[in-house]
């Protein structure tokens, strides 16, 4: 533990704040208007220049202790709000917010978002588009369920996120195939059901995603993505663009869609992350996560709109009505890159700095020589060795700049 220095700017609890490669730039940012207490996993290192205060917890998931704590440090001096931009943590941080009477201390409306089954009952009594769902526990229920919906249907584990364990099976013979895998697929943190997989419609059509920020039960869109899948039947997250004057913020089927889903799991305060097709009869809730979205997404909305999503979401956190003033009209999107073969070890890994256009400001590798990867057919978890994100005027000078540095990327295998 280390003790809180006097400050006047408000103290924030940051519960588990992610990887310094993916969630460093939430807290370098929220940390210039608030004083951050971080709960973490391992003794600070990066951190130590955002944060005034940290606790470490043998189990980060251990809400009863984390709680503890955070009425210790509460009996000290005002905690002012509790944040998490972690999917596995939401939930936890929901509680500690309760425990502290402040905003977003509303568990049942987080734990609506973490649990998918939940997530769909909620959405279908209130009539919100989505996709046929059932929940199932065995390979015989799952074919059962699969012949009410209609192939091809979408196997999901209900309790976590960022693609793990998802796929699409086009008829009975790959549904046996593919269930056990996907009722195998864990997280650390991530809750455990009796019933752990939903059959689902498969939709066809564009994915996009929105960042929302939701105060007093009033939805603001932050920024929305078009994401880029791939690796079928998998849906690995291969990209995602941010366009300020994207035409979909101003189509009101998606944003009363967004509105309809936050009314229906009751979210009044938070910051939240929903994912929608858009179909051939309008668009469909796919998820609605109780925190900010991953895969640098904030980063992509800061670099279009000027808007700092971790800032929002802390103000909100705190009961402040968040402020949403974008400055910039720009295009912002990241690539990700992936070995070509299975079990494919590293040698050496870079991009060629020269042959990288100005327009793309970050040039990212992920995996270290010697470092042994699989594309996400086999590992979508951890299968990315580099990622690139340009900022450009217009959706095609993005794509061209990420088609630049697809092209400086150099990789040497043994």
């Amino acid at each position: 533990m280390s003790d809180e220095p006097p400050r006047e700017l408000p103290l924030l609890l940051v519960i588990g704040h992610g990887s310094h490669a993916f969630r460093g730039h939430l807290l370098e940012s929220v940390s210039a208007d608030y004083r951050v207490h971080l709960f973490c996993r391992e003794e600070p290192s990066w951190e130590l220049p955002h944060i005034t205060g940290w606790t470490r917890f043998e189990n980060i998931f251990d809400t009863a202790a984390l709680a503890v704590r955070a009425v210790e440090i509460a009996a000290a001096e005002p905690v002012r709000g509790v944040l998490s931009w972690s999917d596995d943590l939401a939930v936890p941080a929901a509680y500690v917010a309760e425990i502290l009477d402040l905003p977003g201390g509303k568990p049942e409306m987080v734990v609506k978002c973490s649990d998918k089954h939940l997530t769909r009952k909620e959405l279908d009594a209130a009539g919100v588009p989505q996709p046929r769902s059932i929940a199932v526990s065995t390979t015989a229920e799952a074919l059962r369920a699969a012949e009410t919906v209609g192939y091809p249907v979408v196997l999901k584990p209900r309790g976590l996120a960022g693609s793990i364990g998802i796929v699409r099976v086009d008829d009975p013979a790959g549904l046996s195939a593919r269930f056990p895998w996907t009722r195998r697929a864990a997280a650390p943190g991530a809750p455990r059901y009796d019933v752990p997989v939903l059959v689902e419609e498969y939709l066809d059509g564009p994915e996009i995603s929105i960042d929302a920020v939701i105060h007093r039960g009033r939805v603001q869109p932050i920024y929305l993505a078009r994401k880029v899948v791939g690796y079928e039947p998998f849906f690995a997250e291969l990209g995602h663009v941010v366009n300020a004057a994207d035409p979909l913020l101003a189509d009101q089927r998606v944003i009363q869609t967004l509105q309809a889903a936050h009314a229906a799991l009751g979210f009044s305060d938070g910051a939240t992350f929903t994912e929608m097709r858009l179909t051939a009869r309008g668009p469909k809730v796919i998820e609605l996560n109780g925190r900010l979205g991953g895969d640098l997404l904030t980063l992509l909305g800061r670099y279009a709109t000027g808007v700092d999503a971790g800032l929002v979401a802390a103000a909100v956190a705190c009961g402040r009505r968040p402020i949403l003033a974008p400055d910039r009209r720009r295009v912002a999107g990241i690539r990700f890159f992936h070995p070509e073969r299975d079990d494919t070890t590293i040698a050496s890994i870079g991009f060629d700095r020269d042959r990288l256009p100005p327009s793309v400001v970050r040039a990212v590798t992920l995996a270290d020589p010697g470092e042994t990867v699989s594309p996400p057919s086999r590992d979508i978890r951890f299968g990315r060795i580099a990622y690139a994100i340009a900022v450009t005027g217009t959706p095609g000078e993005c794509e061209e700049a990420l088609d630049a540095a697809e092209a400086a990327l150099r990789v040497e295998t043994n």
